[in-house]
């Protein structure tokens, strides 16, 4: 647990400067978080996709996928994504996560990281389409990895600061069925990434809940 996180019911708040931060170490139980995760793995149509760097097309170390209610459409590291429709089992996790999120969620991003290799680099979801202070919901199935956070600033020079820097930068372990809450600020004032680590040979299926601007959320309440 990260020094001076506050642990509430079933939760902890994580201090930090400029925004906002949850984690739920277990808001899928063990077994819930296997059926998603080996229903997601079989289920899904991943993709590899390439981006262009210095002048040649390079995959991204890890598979993607990208689904929400119709019109939906994001773009992200040079990427457009045209949503596919909802499954029942993204549904149902999605309506779990807003059962202790203020948030409604339309869309979801996934990316299967297929050992320690897979990564993604420092970056903020701070796309035009999500608005100038998204609310991220980050679920994780599978292999525990490390995520890094790291303050864009040191906290001090923050316009309209309400809180003192506690540090500039974090490590979270964030285990088979966790959910994280990144919540005000955090796109603005911090970035995040999930970083190598050769040695680890477990997957991760790893979904990223966001709201695109204008879009209306779809629910379904039901159990897994």
């Amino acid at each position: 647990m990260v020094s001076g996180a506050r642990r509430q019911d079933g939760f902890c708040e994580i201090p930090v400067s400029n925004g906002t931060l949850r984690l739920y170490p277990r808001l899928f139980s063990i077994e819930a978080s296997k059926r998603y995760f080996d229903d997601l793995k079989r289920g899904v149509d991943w993709k590899s996709e390439h981006i262009t760097m210095f002048g040649r097309s390079v995959p991204l170390p890890r598979l993607t996928a990208w689904f929400g209610d119709a019109g939906t459409r994001y773009t992200y590291s040079g990427l457009s994504a045209e949503p596919g429709d909802w499954t029942p089992a993204l549904l149902r996790i999605k309506a779990r996560v807003e059962e202790v999120s203020a948030a409604t969620f339309n869309s979801v991003l996934l990316n299967y990281y297929r050992d320690g290799r897979d990564s993604v680099s420092w970056h903020s979801d701070d796309e035009p389409e999500l608005g100038p202070n998204p609310v991220i919901g980050s679920v994780s199935f599978g292999s525990e990895r490390p995520f890094q956070l790291r303050h864009r600033t040191n906290g001090a020079d923050v316009p309209g600061s309400l809180r003192e820097p506690t540090r500039d930068m974090l490590t979270l372990g964030l285990p088979n069925g966790s959910y994280l809450e990144m919540g005000a600020g955090m796109q603005r004032n911090w970035m995040h990434r999930l970083p190598k680590r050769p040695r680890l040979t477990g997957e991760r299926i790893n979904l990223t809940f966001r709201t695109i601007l204008g879009r209306r959320a779809e629910s379904l309440n039901a159990d897994y």
